[in-house]
């Protein structure tokens, strides 16, 4: 999930050297995309309902149930049209973001909650069609939500882990061709925000039916490479590895997009990106370095276009091994990052401390209860406390091509050493690292992740209960699970707040990681594409741009 950045390096001078390398290496990629583009119409390339975008790589698969990946959440952005959305509001920088408060229909047009948060009723919106030209109606909703619950993945979760669903009978109801109620046992204040994500699309039914069978039911193997739902696109070719073409559905029922195509190109080498952004060979480059965009930001024709979103880039430490069952280990482990260091030589200003494990544009977030400035000298007297006082050995992983995080990693190596702790580097593949801490065998990784439902309680229950299942740092704290479990099920709001306040100081107090940045939102564009805007799960929105 997490895109390559550039070779590592420290201090000014180090930086310069790297960039007149960079730019060497980019212009040698220039002269490749120019050979790789020889060839293809002048017209074609300048068309404006036309969009090429190069990305890190394609989506593993077209299914919604597939399990998330920045990727994935990208195209279902595209594809996939869900029951409600929220309105959207114009920041200070221009750019659109999601009002948390508003909440709008989409594929519904109107919906009822019930009084004590125990039931929704949507009542579809007349006149949609998808892509196929099926149109919208209630059998669509309910296939769908059979379909989730049955392969018992993405929608399952949600239905069970958040709204405590266990008789999809008795949960799932079709009141008329074109109302449907879902009924949950216990109130949910998550019951309408939760229909708004990207996960929870609505298929087309009718354009799934031919393609099942008696070993695929479901259609899975082949909505993993096709698409039937009811976005402003569908998937017209699909590539692996290589392109995923995107058309227009121009029977959306928020109009026909500006953009008829929009053609996604895997370029795994972020100086490609740059390159053939710099060449108009793309017109967007996505997950560039912060390096890299330093540079792109000085080039005429191009515009860069930042936002903080909700990512949190972390170390996650091995709470069950030690010496990371002590907390005091932990709390010395943050009071020996150096953030500003990291913040000017790694990020170059497009990121922001982390001072919370909820996502600091998210409701009930505090920063207040965040002590960890640089200071050695109390790291070495807590690793005395905990019978530390010499320091000790341990290990810390990050991605094979993530060069940012080996940038990071090798400053927090140089950091951690002044209290003797002696830290081994270790570079894995991606699986490998995966693996290894998800059996809880390394003590120290990276992790990057965002939540993508803006409600504290549903940040922390993802990261921080204890029964989560990608509570990989092993955290575990009685009290937080019990404010968690009591939050995702509370409708008093204040009382809500009050709670999660609570859990942020408890976990700072506990530092199940060592807390490092947001590290923001970043999409390098030539500079007559417009209409860029931001979405929790970070995938870009076709259907917002144009091009002039």
């Amino acid at each position: 999930m997490i895109p390559e950045t550039e070779t590592p390096r420290r201090g000014r001078g180090p930086v310069r050297a790297l960039t007149r390398r960079h730019l060497l290496r980019t212009a040698s990629a220039c002269a490749a995309i120019a050979l790789l583009w020889q060839g293809a119409p002048a017209s074609a390339q300048a068309a404006r309902d036309t969009l090429i975008v190069a990305g890190p790589r394609t989506p593993e698969s077209l299914d919604q149930e597939y399990p998330p990946t920045e990727a994935v959440h990208e195209l279902r952005r595209n594809v996939y049209e869900r029951l409600l959305a929220y309105d959207m509001q114009t920041g200070e920088d221009g750019v659109s973001y999601e009002d948390f408060s508003k909440i709008t229909g989409a594929l519904a047009e109107s919906w009822e909650v019930s009084p004590d948060f125990t039931s929704i009723t949507f009542h579809l919106r007349p006149g949609v069609v998808s892509a196929t030209g099926g149109a919208l109606d209630a059998d669509d909703v309910m296939w769908s939500f059979e379909r989730g619950w049955n392969l018992k993945s993405n929608f399952h979760w949600y239905m069970t882990q958040i709204l405590n669903i266990e008789d999809p009978a008795a949960a799932f109801q079709k009141i008329d061709d074109m109302t449907v109620k879902v009924t949950i046992p216990k109130p949910s204040p998550l019951l309408e925000k939760l229909w708004i994500n990207s996960d929870l699309g609505i298929l087309d039914a009718d354009a799934m039916k031919p393609h099942l069978t008696g070993e695929d039911p479901w259609g899975s193997r082949w909505l993993a490479t096709n698409s039937a739902s009811f976005g402003p696109y569908s998937v017209a070719k699909y590539t692996p590895g290589q392109e995923i073409v995107y058309e227009a559905n121009e029977k959306y029922y928020r109009g026909a997009p500006a953009l008829k195509k929009v053609i996604f190109r895997e370029m795994p080498t972020t100086a490609n990106r740059v390159a053939a952004l710099q060449a108009g060979a793309v017109d967007v480059a996505e997950y560039l370095s912060p390096r890299e965009l330093a540079m792109v930001e000085k080039m005429p024709g191009v515009s860069v276009h930042k936002v903080f979103g909700n990512y949190i880039h972390r170390v996650e430490m091995q709470n069950e091994m030690k010496p990371f069952d002590d907390p005091r280990v932990r709390q010395a482990l943050n009071y020996l990052v150096p953030r500003d260091e990291i913040a000017q030589a790694v990020y170059f200003g497009t990121a922001r401390p982390t001072k919370s494990p909820i996502s600091e544009i998210y409701p009930a977030f505090t920063d207040a209860y965040f002590p960890y400035a640089n200071d050695p000298e109390k790291a070495k007297a807590l690793l005395a406390e905990a019978g530390y006082p010499d320091g000790f050995k341990t290990e810390l992983g990050y991605r094979t091509g993530d060069q940012l995080e080996e940038e990071i990693a090798v400053i927090l190596k140089t950091a951690f050493a002044q209290a003797g702790v002696d830290v081994t580097l270790s570079k894995l593949p991606a699986s490998t690292l995966v693996e290894r801490y998800t059996q809880g065998e390394i003590p120290m990784y990276f992790f990057r992740d965002m939540a993508i439902v803006p409600d504290a309680a549903y940040v922390a229950n993802l990261w921080l209960n204890s029964d989560s299942l990608i509570d990989y740092s092993r955290f575990k704290s009685d009290e937080v699970d019990a404010l968690i479990d009591s939050a995702l099920t509370s409708t008093d709001e204040p009382k809500r707040i009050a709670d999660m306040q609570r859990v942020q100081q408890v976990v700072m107090e506990q530092a199940p990681w060592v807390f490092l940045f947001n590290p923001g939102y970043q999409l390098a564009t030539r500079a007559n594409v417009k209409g860029y805007s931001w979405y929790t799960p970070n995938g870009n929105a076709w259907f917002d741009f144009h091009k002039e």
